[in-house]
């Protein structure tokens, strides 16, 4: 059976899982960090948010994303390693790994896994930015995650996890459970694994395929937990009441994507955006588990 599904949210790629199809629009790239950008260490999380090199665009969502708070709920510090799963264009990149470069941390970008030509573009775009300023943003290690790749990580080096707003793609891949396992492995024992994902309101069955980019809580812990994780604690700090999870074209129909049309159609000219820039971005859990021992 082959499913396909016309959104891939922040994706701009084809990705091949197995006998499922994902295709979107490719996402417009942020600019790039200035050349002359260096984060001069040692930096504290709010100094990374603040960094010159972020773009006005990136920080004009702070207040939906709440990065350094997020960051140091789910135990990003100096000296650790951390690990973000498909990064995309970066922007929590260039929160995170100029803060772990000036702070004799270690940044891995589990990439997209490059299985397309869309899929191969977007990720050597994202690894030449990094190399391309290794002052601001460190020896960036790179990896890849998805259907059919090998380890995020050296197994058992990893003191974070990172899963950004990603779950919705991976469910409708069918790839979410190996995102699980793949950071178990990759985590050291007591290790974190961080999630901040569209929330859909608790009870009734859970799409398994996410059409909406919402997903329940409990299904979260659930799959944390058959990977072998034990939840540690939750936040409301990315919580949005106002978000009725009910929107004509998900989650996409908020900013900052702003969806007017059906994935695939032309934007609708008449669409009335007004109640849904009201309500802002999306709704969000954000979880830690952690790696027992």
């Amino acid at each position: 059976m082959t499913i396909q599904i016309i959104d891939f949210s922040r994706r701009g790629l084809l990705v091949g899982v197995g006998a499922v199809a994902l295709a979107g629009c490719k996402p417009k790239p942020g600019p790039e960090a200035p050349s002359s950008a260096v984060a001069s260490g040692p930096l504290t999380l709010d100094d990374a948010v603040a960094g010159e090199w972020r773009s006005p665009q990136d920080k004009a969502r702070d207040p939906w994303r709440h990065p350094a708070q997020s960051l140091a709920f789910w135990g990003v510090k100096p000296g650790v390693t951390v690990v973000e799963f498909w990064p995309g264009a970066g922007w929590y990149t260039d929160i995170i790994a100029p803060y772990l470069a000036a702070n004799d941390g270690t940044y891995i970008a589990a990439d997209v896994q490059a299985t397309t030509p869309a899929a191969t573009a977007l990720a050597s775009a994202f690894k030449q930015k990094l190399q391309a300023n290794p002052k601001l943003y460190g020896q960036v290690r790179f990896t890849e995650f998805g259907p059919t790749s090998g380890p995020v990580a050296p197994a058992g080096t990893a003191d974070v996890v990172l899963f950004l707003r990603n779950l919705h793609d991976w469910m409708a891949g069918d790839i979410a459970e190996k995102a699980f396992h793949d950071a178990f492995q990759a985590l050291k024992p007591g290790g974190a694994l961080g999630i901040e994902a569209h929330r859909a309101p608790p009870g009734g069955m859970q799409d398994i395929l996410a059409k909406t980019g919402y997903v329940q809580e409990a299904y979260v812990k659930q799959m944390a937990k058959d990977a072998g994780f034990t939840f540690d604690r939750a936040s409301e700090i990315n919580a949005n009441p106002k978000d009725n999870h009910d929107h004509p074209f998900g989650v996409w129909t908020l900013p900052p994507t702003r969806r007017s049309a059906p994935a695939g159609k032309p934007p609708n000219p008449g669409f009335d955006h007004a109640k849904y820039d009201a309500i802002g971005e999306s709704d969000r859990m954000t979880l830690r588990f952690v790696k027992p021992g």
